[in-house]
């Protein structure tokens, strides 16, 4: 099954809390993974940035919305136990425990006023009762990944409308920022331009050019396929090339992208959603627009000896 949103977490988060004892976060992850049915695949989902698990983020913030409405006890980073209104709400056997529910707390209503100041929770609706949120994160990554996907959108539309020579070093440029190269002056000696206005040169591995890589690289609209991509190994033969890497605007056919995994030297294709990925994560004809930074309580700070 889909990993359950954070709202359905709730009630199992609080059950396991039953006994009385202290838990920790790891423990209610694996205890929560088995009582959902979750598979290995649903445990490894990440969220868009890839710094945490989706499971592992949403189980971390039904305990903030569980402690936050006073079920729930967090004295210490990563522990929690059940409090005597936790206690309470269990008696009553709740099919559900969701937002809905925590709204009769006080300390919840004032929880949630303060944080709709800054934040706008994503929220699905069905037969007219709250279904699914996202999480702060979620919600944060999903519009950050939105403006990413923006910015590569046009990022793609600028490369394809300009001209073949603009091409040529903004590839020199990209594969220097990824620490390729040596510099951009000397990557932009082993370059030459070819009868296909495209870029085939030898660019150092390192910066003392222990290995090089054969580049090539074509500003195309239609698909390229296995014929090119052999015609590309053929030449890397003929320089006695162990490494090369195969850059175009548009994509590669299936046929390409099987064809690389079956020989030797070693092929990278990058296509167009790659390169636009690159640039932007090399800093590639991008600049900052706003950096946000996230902050934590770091709860043991607030312990004493």
């Amino acid at each position: 099954m889909a990993v359950p949103d954070f709202q359905s977490l709730m009630l199992p988060l609080l059950k396991i809390s039953a006994d009385g004892e202290e838990h920790t976060m790891q423990e209610a992850r694996e205890r929560l993974a088995k009582m959902m049915c979750l598979s290995q695949e649903d445990l490894e989902e990440r969220l868009p940035s890839g710094r945490q698990s989706t499971f592992a983020n949403r189980v971390a913030w039904a305990k903030v919305y569980l402690t936050q409405a006073g079920v729930l006890e967090s004295p210490k980073r990563g522990k929690f136990y059940i409090s005597n209104r936790g206690r309470k709400a269990l008696s009553e056997s709740p099919e559900r425990i969701d937002i809905q529910y925590l709204q009769r707390f006080e300390e919840f209503q004032e929880f949630r006023q303060a944080s709709s100041k800054n934040r706008t929770e994503k929220v699905t609706h069905s037969c007219d009762s709250e279904t699914t949120t996202t999480t702060p994160e979620e919600t944060l990554e999903q519009a950050y990944q939105q403006l990413r996907d923006e910015v590569a959108n046009e990022l793609l539309h600028l490369i394809k409308s300009n001209t073949p020579e603009f091409f040529e070093k903004l590839v020199v440029h990209l594969i220097v920022s990824m620490g390729y190269g040596g510099s951009v002056k000397e990557a932009g000696r082993a370059t030459r331009k070819t009868a296909d206005e495209g870029i085939d040169g030898v660019i150092k591995e390192d910066r003392l050019g222990l290995e090089t890589i054969y580049l090539q690289a074509k500003r195309w609209e239609s698909v390229v396929g296995r014929p090119e991509i052999q015609k590309f190994v053929g030449a890397l033969h003929g320089q006695r090339a162990r490494k090369g890497v195969f850059i175009t605007t548009s994509r590669f056919s299936k046929e390409a992208l099987d064809y690389v995994g079956q020989i030797d030297p070693k092929v990278v294709l990058l296509d167009g959603t790659d390169l636009v990925q690159l640039m932007i994560d090399h800093g590639v004809g991008v600049s900052s627009a706003a950096v946000y930074e996230v902050k934590k309580v770091d709860t043991d700070f607030f312990v004493e000896d």
